[in-house]
């Protein structure tokens, strides 16, 4: 019982004893000043346990249930993170790139069966963050359900995903400015982006979720507008008084190039939702997160309901595929949002709408440093990496990872490359790729959770939010997801206009992440001699990371809501139950 006591001390250790760290200084003094700054990025103190005694796993959990990240988020920066904080260049830019290769109904497709996954996937990981609401979340539920080795390879290749994603995204704005004038070299906008990004991050993890409270209403505010808008045009509103309806469906057609045109969709598809799993990383630095993250995982519906479902709809109505302005066409690529627009014959409003990507840019760019510096500070932490990555100063900033971030987004400075909508394909689809590795290992995670309560004599009934989908959704999306992998395999080897030639050159460029996550896992196993492939239902640790451990607690918390929720009217229960 040793073990499990110190994995309590660990559960109950509260992070804000960190905030006091640094000594009262007189304040009125410019060199006090000065000097509480420069303390600021010291490492933070943690009374930190001898684990000589625990093994890798044990090490890890303990390790992140440390409460070095501060609990600063507060409950409007959560839902608006979970609302529409990843929202971005897969579906502002990307599903022009689909909507050319597979056709209005292949958007559709595409993302509406991806969507149905990601909605039983994040409901998935709701259910352990607010179990566990540990440092790196789903990465470190890898190690905790599964095997340190997996872990390793889920972690990195999600970190990578990240890594890829910041240079993307001012990659992507530098596309954006060429609207307006392609004749400016993009560096120095870019310059600009990187910078401001960075520094957002640098003002820690309020600083990260004020950004994105704000950029996050402008998007909202944007998608909601062309919703109306794309009523208004298709009915004939607009100022060329056409009535369009399902004009492009019929001519050039709803599909561009049969079923594997179809197949094409899926990876941007996957790319565009990516990041909806960012809740999920907040979770340690949320006060409550019994009371913030389940309202937060029900707004995800409203995201792929509104977001993607009804823009893409007005989207395939309002441009037709063959449109020469499209990602991939060979011309200037331009949002398929703003050529709808332009189409419908309103002058102004393309330049507001492009300029409202261009914020879309920055916050998924933001959000892409906060990914991968949580992730790797996680890693760092489980000693999955240098032990340098763990490095969290006294305001709660996971400075290595950050900094880790700030050298691979770099990379951005490809916008000089004359060519970048080559480089924009080729970073879109190895991030896409790495996205679905990220989703399998939620769904793998939750179902050896659930595995994990019935061999310990433990039931759904002790946690406080529990998945609407079940262990079921968690098995569609995981045979959903290697459908998708198989599919993705077969349109990467004879791609579209191969004429069923194999093209090895497609092939890589396309499915370079599963060889990627393959290296990392047996890389890892060669390396640290671990020849476990999974952890023992019955010795995965179900107490260390956990706030609430009361049960009798949790079990009045629940029967209280219910007989409250009861007494409430009908149409105040569905709201509730969806939102």
């Amino acid at each position: 019982m040793k073990d499990k006591a110190s994995s309590e001390k660990y559960s109950t250790e509260s992070d804000h004893s960190n905030e006091g760290v640094v000594p009262t200084q007189p304040t009125n003094t410019q060199s006090s000043r000065w000097t509480g700054f420069k303390d600021s990025f010291k490492r933070v103190e943690i009374d930190n346990q001898t684990t000589y005694d625990l093994n890798d796993i044990e090490r890890a959990n303990a390790a992140t249930s440390q409460g070095d990240l501060h609990r600063r988020l507060e409950n409007k920066h959560i839902q608006m993170i979970a609302l529409g904080g990843a929202v971005g260049t897969g579906l502002l830019i990307g599903s022009g790139g689909s909507l050319r290769t597979g056709g209005p109904a292949a958007l559709l497709i595409a993302w509406g069966l991806v969507g149905t996954m990601v909605f039983c996937i994040i409901h998935a990981l709701g259910e352990l963050c607010v179990a566990f609401p540990v440092n790196g979340a789903f990465s470190t539920y890898a190690t905790r359900f599964v095997d340190s080795s997996w872990g390793f390879a889920v972690g990195w290749n999600y970190a990578l995903m990240w890594l890829i994603v910041m240079p993307l995204e001012l990659v992507a704005a530098a596309m954006c400015i060429s609207y307006w004038n392609s004749s400016i070299n993009p560096v120095a906008w870019v310059a600009i982006f990187y910078v401001l990004i960075m520094g957002i991050n640098l003002f820690g993890v309020r600083g990260y979720g004020e950004a994105e409270f704000y950029l996050t209403i402008v998007k909202v505010i944007a998608i909601v507008g062309f919703v109306i808008l794309g009523v208004v045009l298709v009915c004939g509103g607009g100022p060329s008084k056409q009535f369009i309806g399902a004009k492009y469906w019929n001519e050039p057609g709803a599909f561009a190039h049969g079923f594997k045109g179809v197949a094409t969709t899926f990876i941007t598809a996957s790319y565009s939702l990516a990041g909806s799993e960012m809740v999920g990383l907040t979770s340690a630095e949320v006060d409550n997160p019994r009371k913030v993250l389940p309202k937060a995982v029900k707004q995800v519906f409203w995201r792929l309901f509104l977001f993607y479902f009804l823009s893409l709809t007005f989207v395939g109505l309002l441009v037709p595929y063959n449109s020469p302005d499209l990602l991939g066409s060979g011309g200037t690529s331009t949002s398929p949002f703003v050529i709808a627009i332009k189409n419908g014959g309103i002058h102004t409003l393309p330049s507001i709408f492009n300029a409202v990507i261009l914020i879309s840019v920055i916050s998924v760019g933001n959000s892409a440093v906060y990914g991968c510096s949580r992730t790797i500070q996680s890693l760092g932490a489980q000693g999955l990496g240098p032990e340098i990555l763990g490095y969290v100063d006294r305001k709660g900033r996971p400075l290595a990872g950050i900094a880790f971030s700030g050298v691979f987004g770099l990379l951005c400075f490809l916008s000089a490359y004359k060519n970048k909508d080559e480089v924009f394909g080729w970073l879109l689809s190895v991030s896409g790729l790495a996205t679905i590795f990220s989703w399998f290992n939620i769904g793998l995670c939750h179902i050896r959770f659930r595995m994990a309560l019935r061999a310990q004599g433990m039931s759904t009934d002790e946690l406080m939010f529990t998945s609407i989908a079940g262990v079921w959704g968690s098995i569609y999306s995981m045979v959903l997801l290697i459908v998708v992998l198989g599919v993705q395999f077969w349109t990467a080897l004879f791609p579209i206009g191969s004429n069923g030639k194999p093209n090895a050159k497609n092939f890589f460029q396309n499915y370079l992440g599963s060889i990627v996550i393959l290296i990392f896992y047996c890389g890892h196993k060669l390396w640290t001699r671990n020849w476990r492939f999974y952890v023992s239902l019955k010795d995965i640790d179900l107490i260390t990371g956990r706030r609430d451990v009361d049960l009798d607690v949790i079990r009045a918390e629940i029967e209280d809501e219910k007989r409250v929720n009861k007494t409430k009217p009908f149409y105040i229960r569905v709201w509730n139950y969806w939102c």
